[in-house]
């Protein structure tokens, strides 16, 4: 099937704002664009091909939002989505379902501020990076202020705990805890798809009969969960389990005959859900990372000037998921 063309609503002057998507219009205007070029239900694909946006929401694609994922351009995410938006309309009719990720938070959190207080009892700027030996130190400590709401009044529980958690990343983490701003808050706007996005996923729902499945991740109070398959710690220091890895997804993303990714941010989130799908492909079959293609031109590290840069860190990553046999394409490549 060839690509298809840009439906005329779309703007992508708009790609980088928040506005409400005119869902009544755009079901009709699928159907039609349905029938006009001839679309199949997606049930019917022989070939069927998985788009799987990581965590394409207002809190890390518009500007001024919490985490902005602006790469070294500065523009990153923008231009991202907009790439991704005219890739979805292109490939309308061979992309047969559509799973979005969904960062989602509370306040209260491992690696929010409120968690975290020093000696004074204030709480920790964002992009602080916590160590374990600080820790120990007394440099930071848990808030007391947030055990009744997680730990059921055991301070010492929930300290010992913190303590374990930033031990297990220092060791065994590419990168330490880092304090993150408030994001992907549960019930804000931050929290939505980018409106482009939720209209293009919108609109392949109505036009292939394609319903789009949302996975929240880091809804856990005590661990981050950059990758949407797995958190970064599943056990507390004594060994029993705090969360598990979505083996349900697992298992929908390998029933595929090929999976694409996009999404935010490339050196986080992206690249650990991709290193995990990798560690179960390696897990059963090595030959299936040919099916894994990754939009190399939909997806920006996280940069903050004078601050961070994950650029390296980020391509290094994708290098070693295409020696591993994945394939690293563009959005305007055919599929």
């Amino acid at each position: 099937m060839s690509q298809l063309p840009i439906p005329e609503f779309f703007d992508s002057d708009r790609v980088s704002q928040l506005w409400r998507v005119p869902y009544a219009d755009r079901a009709a205007q699928a159907k039609t664009w349905a029938e006009q070029h001839d679309l199949s239900p997606a049930s019917a694909d022989d070939r069927r091909i998985c788009l799987l946006l990581i965590d394409v929401q207002n809190t890390f694609c518009l500007p001024d939002y919490e985490l902005f994922v602006a790469g070294r351009s500065g523009r990153g995410a923008i231009e991202d989505n907009i790439r991704l938006c005219k890739f979805i309309y292109r490939h309308l009719g061979q992309i047969t379902n559509i799973v979005a990720t969904m960062d989602t938070h509370r306040a209260m959190q491992i690696f929010h501020p409120f968690f975290w207080v020093d000696g004074d009892g204030n709480n920790p700027p964002p992009m602080t990076e916590i160590v374990a030996e600080e820790v120990e130190a007394g440099k930071w400590n848990v808030n007391p202020a947030i055990v009744p709401n997680l730990q059921a009044g055991d301070y010492e529980k929930l300290q010992r705990y913190a303590l374990h958690y930033a031990k297990l990343l220092n060791n065994n983490r590419q990168y330490p805890l880092m304090v993150w701003p408030y994001h992907g808050m549960l019930g804000g706007v931050g929290h939505a798809l980018v409106s482009a996005i939720e209209e293009a996923c919108f609109f392949h729902s109505i036009a292939r009969r394609s319903q789009i499945r949302y996975e929240q991740k880091g809804t856990n109070p005590l661990t981050e969960n950059y990758s949407a398959l797995k958190p970064e710690v599943l056990e507390d220091e004594a060994g029993n389990p705090i969360d598990k890895k979505n083996t349900e997804l697992i298992e929908y993303l390998l029933g595929f005959d090929a999976v694409i990714v996009a999404g935010q941010a490339k050196s986080h989130c992206v690249a650990w859900t991709v290193s995990n799908f990798l560690e179960e492909i390696n897990a059963r079959d090595r030959q299936l990372a040919s099916k894994v293609y990754l939009l190399d031109d939909c997806t920006s590290p996280v940069v903050v000037p004078d601050v961070v840069d994950y650029t390296d860190a980020a391509e290094a990553a994708f290098d070693r998921f295409a020696e591993a046999g994945m394939h690293r394409i563009k959005s305007t490549e055919t599929i």
